[in-house]
């Protein structure tokens, strides 16, 4: 009866132990994952095209329809539309990342850009590429904030 007790508390040790080393290692991957959303952000925040190629993968496209038409950037030109300056409304502009999701290598961010006339929400699909986390594809929807 001991060997049985004692072999059942080895094995809730050992799924345990298991459990958080899966655990941690998510809360990693996530904290990662996250990073090229930030550097997004900040690209947003400071008007720093570098941000954006920090966190975008070269390859990546940012799609959404913009006039009733599908527009299709790549990361660099998407990069080069920032001028290194904050927009001149930046003071009443909010941004925020609202979720994050990851299964194995690969993931989806969303973040809202709140802005004066207009809320934009990105949907960033993420992919782990060697230890770095990156923006593969990015697509978002503008609502534009009703006339006061």
């Amino acid at each position: 009866m001991k060997l049985i007790a004692l072999a059942f508390a080895v094995v809730v040790l050992v799924l345990g132990f298991s459990k958080i080393s899966i655990d941690s290692a998510a809360q990693a991957d996530t904290a990662g994952a996250r990073v090229p959303l930030e550097n997004y952000i900040q690209g947003h925040v400071t008007g720093n095209g570098d941000f954006m190629r920090k966190a975008f993968h070269t390859d990546a496209k940012i799609m959404a329809f913009r006039d009733g038409k599908l527009t299709n950037l790549t990361s660099e030109e998407f990069a080069s539309r920032f001028n290194g300056k904050p927009a001149a409304d930046e003071a009443q502009r909010k941004r925020r990342i609202e979720s994050v999701e990851i299964t194995g290598n690969a993931g989806v961010g969303k973040i809202v850009l709140e802005y004066p006339t207009v809320t934009f929400t990105d949907y960033m699909s993420l992919l782990k590429i060697g230890d770095e986390w990156k923006i593969v594809n990015k697509v978002f929807y503008a609502e534009p904030k009703p006339k006061s």
